[in-house]
């Protein structure tokens, strides 16, 4: 059954109108913090692209208004259901900037799982997104992304994960974080989002590295979703590493 929604969501940047609007505007930029690889071609009626795990999604640009306001949506499916984005940007005094986005259109099927990993995903984001313009300004990050359906229930999966992070029992922001896997440089970082049973954020001096579980009710999958912020990494390399220690993880 098709439902109605909306998100609102709003965070305090320590970063210019202008850096955000670079972030949120640019194939680039939104790869640097948000999910999958993404296309934008500017101005009204340009195509927005984002492709996850093989999966390619569009949108349409419905507002551009560089440094103050973005909007987007998703053409609606056989069922009614669509996307659309808003993202207003105020520059604040002392130079910080307060970006508000809202999401709205109409979720079918399941709508309230999706609903609720939706508002908690924006959460996360708008973290990285924060972490990504405080840390690595100017930087553009590759992409990493590895999906493992139906991997493992929730704690063993965190069991696994935390033990090869180095870490165990409670988790906070500022615990240290120790992996090395082959075919990758080393983690060396801090958790900057204890987020569990969904979600572990780890930043090293070169990357923003995203443990992800989606829970039973949306298949028990777990994804990563890394940013590694260095013009030598190889991102079909280091994807094929992090594919392999996921698998060998889960085997």
């Amino acid at each position: 059954m098709a439902h109605e929604f909306e998100l609102r969501k709003e965070v305090e940047l320590d970063a210019t109108p202008e850096q955000v609007w670079e972030a949120i505007s640019t194939g680039p930029g939104v790869d640097s913090w948000f999910m999958g690889r993404n296309e934008i071609e500017p101005g009204v009626g340009g195509t927005i692209r984002m492709t996850v795990a093989g999966h390619t999604d569009e949108s349409r640009v419905t507002a551009w208004e560089p440094g103050k306001r973005l909007a987007h949506q998703s053409p609606a499916g056989a069922d009614g259901a669509f996307m659309a984005f808003e993202y207003l940007i105020e520059g604040r005094a002392g130079g910080s900037t307060v970006l508000r986005m809202v999401q709205s259109g109409v979720l079918s099927g399941d709508w309230e799982t999706e609903y609720d990993a939706l508002n908690e995903g924006w959460n996360i984001y708008l973290h990285s997104l924060d972490q990504y313009l405080a840390h690595f300004p100017g930087r553009h990050g590759a992409v990493v992304t590895v999906v493992k359906p139906q991997a493992a229930d929730r704690d063993r999966a965190w069991a696994l994960i935390k033990s090869e992070l180095g870490l165990a029992g409670e988790i906070a922001v500022g615990d240290r974080v120790h992996l090395e896997i082959e075919g990758a440089a080393p983690i060396e970082g801090v958790v900057d989002y204890a987020g569990l049973p969904t979600f572990i954020g780890v930043r090293t001096a070169d990357g923003l590295y995203r443990f992800v579980h989606s829970g039973p009710q949306r298949g028990d999958v777990v994804v990563l979703g890394h940013h590694i912020y260095s013009a030598e990494a190889d991102t079909d390399q280091v994807e094929q590493a992090w594919r392999s220690w996921l698998d060998g993880l889960f085997a």
